[in-house]
C-alpha cells in the first residue's frame, strides 16, 4: 500500500488522523539516538568493569577489580602510617627541638587545634581566650606556668580533680567564714584592683587595704600580688581576671573564695597528645589569633 502523503510538507504520515488532524511520519532525531546508543554502551561497558550486580552475599566485581571500600581502607591505612611518623616523632623529641622545626609545627598546629576544640574547647572557648571562670590560655600569667612541661603537667593530673597527683587550689572564704568583715573587705577589694591599675582609693583606704592584704593574702599571691605558681595563686597584678575584676566580683572572690576545677585527661588522652597539646598551647600564646 503506498504511504499517503501530507499535501503540505509532502512528507509520509502515519495514517493516523485526529479530528482532522494526520500525524507526520516523522524519525527519531540523529541526536537522540545518539545519546541513547552512548549510555547504552556506557552501562555495559560500566557492567563489565566495574562492581555492578548483586550476588546474594557477593557482587559482580569487575574486570578492572575496582573495590571502593578496598581504597578506602588502603588511604586510611595511609593517612595511619604517616600520621604514626610524626607522633613518635613528637613523643621522643624535646619540646624545644619540636617547637624548631617548622614542619613538625605545622602538623602540631593543625592536629592541636583538633584536640583543642574537641577536650577543651567548651570551657576555654575555641580561641583559647577563656570566660567567667575559666582562664584565658593565650594572655595573662598562667596559674601554674607556661612550659611545655607545666601545661602537659596540669592537663595530665587536673586541678583540683580525682587524680591522686591532681594540682590543688583552694581561696579562702574570707568574708562568708567570718575570717573578715565586712567593714574590711572593702578597703581590701580596692586594694586588690589597685594592684592592676583598676579603680581608685583614698590615702587611709590604701593604707588599710595594703595592711589587710599583708596580713591575709601575701602567703599566697606574693606581696606585689604577682602570685605563686606553685600554689596556682593567680597573678593579681596583670589585669587579667579569672573571675572578673569589677567591684563586685573582687568582692563576691574574697567573701564566698574560690576553687576552680579542671578534669584529669590522664587515661582520656595519650602522652604524645597531652604532649602535642602542651605545645600548641605555648606556640598560642606566642602567637595568639
Amino acid at each position: 500500500m503506498k504511504p499517503e502523503l501530507d499535501p503540505v510538507s509532502g512528507r509520509s504520515t502515519t495514517g493516523h488522523e485526529w479530528n482532522g488532524i494526520t500525524e507526520l511520519d516523522t524519525p527519531v532525531p540523529k541526536a537522540v539516538w545518539f545519546f541513547l546508543i552512548t549510555t547504552f554502551l556506557f552501562s555495559v561497558g560500566y557492567w563489565l568493569f566495574m562492581p555492578a550486580w548483586p550476588l546474594g552475599t557477593t557482587y559482580t566485581k569487575g574486570l578492572l577489580g575496582d573495590d571502593e571500600r578496598a581504597n578506602l581502607t588502603a588511604a586510611i591505612k595511609a593517612a595511619t602510617d604517616e600520621r604514626g611518623a610524626w607522633t613518635r616523632i613528637v613523643a621522643e623529641r624535646e619540646p624545644v627541638a619540636i617547637m624548631a622545626d617548622g614542619d613538625l609545627m605545622a602538623k602540631v598546629r593543625e592536629s592541636g587545634r583538633t584536640l583543642f576544640g574537641n577536650n577543651c574547647a567548651m570551657c576555654h572557648g575555641r580561641e583559647a581566650v577563656g570566660g567567667p571562670g575559666f582562664p584565658s590560655l593565650v594572655r595573662g600569667t598562667t596559674l601554674w606556668g607556661d612550659t611545655p612541661e607545666a601545661f602537659a603537667e596540669t592537663i595530665r593530673v587536673g586541678i583540683n580533680s580525682g587524680h591522686t597527683d591532681s594540682r590543688t587550689s583552694q581561696m579562702l572564704a574570707f568574708g562568708r567564714d567570718g575570717i573578715l568583715t565586712r567593714q574590711q573587705i572593702d578597703p581590701l577589694v580596692a586594694y586588690v584592683r589597685g594592684l592592676a591599675q583598676q579603680g581608685s582609693t583614698t590615702g587611709k583606704q590604701l593604707d588599710e587595704g595594703r595592711q589587710l592584704f599583708a596580713a591575709n593574702c601575701v602567703a599566697c599571691h606574693g606581696e606585689g600580688g604577682e602570685g605563686n605558681r606553685s600554689l596556682g595563686a593567680p597573678d593579681l597584678s596583670d589585669g587579667t581576671w579569672l573571675y572578673g575584676g569589677d567591684d563586685a566580683s573582687v568582692l563576691q572572690s574574697i567573701w564566698h573564695g574560690r576553687q576552680g576545677h579542671m578534669p584529669s585527661w590522664d587515661g582520656r588522652l595519650s602522652a604524645w597528645e597531652r604532649k602535642l597539646l602542651a605545645i600548641y598551647l605555648v606556640d598560642l600564646r606566642g602567637n595568639p589569633r
